[in-house]
């Protein structure tokens, strides 16, 4: 008998719906800034921008301790080798991605001598001395990261509602606060 629960905990649950809404807002928001001209506007929504992805780096290491400290439910047992694979190597590099893009964000303002500073407060350290070169490879980086993101967060929806509709186990129910197996 597995001692996995069957469903993931409410904190878990929390924490995965919260960063969903925070990275589903910072994505728009990182592609409509980049492209506007200097304004008063786009510097707040850099401002913005970074305040997500530090909460964003923030809560997905919290994340992580929960998650080191409180298992995943087990998959379906009638579910193939090669999806298992999947879906560990996919949930693997979402967390990854949930900490490198803000990192590389944090990185990039560092180098080219932008600090941040969290919801207007609290001053985040630089962690690179300003380094023009070194920052627009950096932008390049988080650039290229984000797209990975947004890929893989189509195929992990996809998968998601693919169990759902038709696999039709509980893969993604385990994941939806309230609810319950009959």
């Amino acid at each position: 008998m597995s001692t996995r629960p069957d469903r993931y905990t409410g904190i878990a649950q929390a924490l995965h719906w919260l960063m969903a809404v925070l990275i589903l807002a910072a994505l728009p928001l990182g592609w409509v800034m980049t492209e506007m001209d200097l304004s008063p506007l786009k510097l707040r929504l850099y401002s913005w921008h970074k305040w997500l992805g530090v909460t964003v780096f923030m809560l997905a290491v919290l994340r992580l301790a929960w998650r080191a400290t409180h298992p995943a439910p087990a998959l379906p047992a009638g579910m193939p080798g090669w999806q298992r694979a999947a879906a560990g190597i996919s949930h693997a590099l979402l967390y990854l991605l949930m900490l490198a893009i803000p990192l590389s964000g944090w990185l990039m303002s560092s180098a080219k001598g932008f600090q941040t500073v969290w919801f207007g407060v609290l001053p985040i350290p630089d962690l690179l001395g300003r380094d023009e070169a070194l920052g627009e490879w950096l932008n390049a980086a988080h650039v290229w990261l984000t797209y990975a993101l947004a890929a893989l967060l189509l195929a992990h929806v996809a998968a998601a509602l693919k169990h759902h509709f038709v696999d039709r186990d509980d893969v993604l129910t385990r994941m939806l606060p309230g609810h319950r197996k009959p």
